[in-house]
């Protein structure tokens, strides 16, 4: 098995950015969802709610993020002084401001009043201690630094699809090739490169899956939500890809070996 791609999502429920090789920090994947969008009671928005900030782009250059809102125009993304309490899931954080011409283009182009926040290195978040005992920590993801996710499974759900899509709709950080389907299902611990991960809980998948990522519009069938609950529903949930927490930093890159340490029977 080795990695097919690697995606760095640098503000959460935005556009992915694929890349040759990630270099991992305590965080995760260095840069991984650092930036978050808020309402105006400081609660994060995503494409669960507003399918169409799937069509911001972005784009990562020496470190910095720069946005791309469709008739506003391109914004580097600058942590002001300015900070506020804000809430992803169960957990509220002390976050900085974007700068106001970011936050007054990004309210223009969804109708109603938005902000950009960053989470800084004095902030800490704790991965679920339910899934994982140790005092981890993790940017504004869902719940864990990685989602990996098997190229063999996108096809096999693909084969019983009207219409076939592609792996960002899960917005996974790893692809592995190599695999059997659904394998990955039994996954309790694998290398990747050199660098050791633990895979802590199955990826319940949730209506952003129906949102095309190249036009911003949710799918009238919600495909490929609908299909996978028919045989991917599980106590978690409906299942696509497994999240994982990294026991080393580094680096990996497409085309690193990938090793099963720990299976489940």
């Amino acid at each position: 098995m080795n990695v097919l791609s690697l995606f760095i999502y640098p503000v959460k429920s935005l556009a992915g950015i694929a890349v040759p090789n990630l270099e991992l920090d305590d965080f995760g994947p260095s840069g991984d969802r650092r930036w978050m969008i808020v309402d105006k009671l400081g609660k994060f928005v995503t494409q669960r709610r507003l399918p169409r900030l799937a069509l911001i782009g972005v784009r990562l250059n020496a470190g910095v993020v720069s946005i791309s809102i469709p008739e506003q125009g391109e914004f580097a993304l600058v942590a002001t002084s300015e900070q506020q309490q804000v809430t992803v899931w169960r957990d509220q954080v002390l976050a900085s401001e974007a700068q106001q011409d970011v936050n007054d283009a990004l309210s223009r182009f969804c109708g109603e009043p938005l902000r950009m926040v960053y989470m800084p290195d004095s902030t800490f978040r704790r991965v679920d201690p339910e899934r994982v005992a140790e005092v981890r920590r993790v940017g504004f993801a869902d719940g864990f630094p990685f989602l990996l996710a098997n190229a063999a499974s996108l096809d096999e759900l693909n084969g019983r699809l009207a219409q076939a899509v592609d792996i960002r709709r899960f917005r996974p950080n790893i692809v592995i090739s190599g695999a059997a389907p659904w394998n990955e299902d039994s996954w309790r611990s694998l290398t990747v490169g050199d660098v050791r991960f633990r895979v802590v809980k199955p990826c319940s998948r949730c209506v952003l899956t129906t949102v095309d990522p190249d036009t911003g519009q949710k799918d009238s069938n919600t495909e490929p939500l609908k299909t996978l609950s028919h045989y991917r529903k599980t106590e978690d949930g409906v299942i696509f890809g497994q999240n994982a927490v990294h026991e080393g930093v580094g680096r990996i890159s497409v085309g690193d070996s990938v090793s099963i340490v720990e299976q489940e029977c």
